[in-house]
């Protein structure tokens, strides 16, 4: 996550499931210029065991601070997610 100020970090993003984390990955490269293949990572709701009830979260790194935080909560907005943060 950046820390307001412009510099860089990690930005996650929370959708509801791994076709929109997949799809999203693939376009934050090609619409926002990510330097990194973001990393998708599942993550299941407390006692729910059954893959279909986790969110997705794809985590950018930004070390430079280049990608706009209210875009990228837009675009995960388009997903029925959110940009998650600290």
């Amino acid at each position: 996550m950046t820390d307001g100020r412009g510099n860089g970090g990690r930005h996650v993003l929370v959708l509801p499931d791994r076709d929109a984390a997949q799809e999203a990955a693939r376009l934050l490269v090609e619409r926002f210029g990510a330097e990194q293949e973001p990393e998708l990572v599942r993550d299941a709701l407390a006692g729910e065991d059954d893959a279909e009830d986790a969110q997705w979260l794809v985590v950018v790194e930004d070390p430079e601070g280049r990608l706009d935080e209210g875009a990228l909560d837009a675009f995960a907005a388009g997903y029925e997610g959110w940009l998650e943060r600290d």
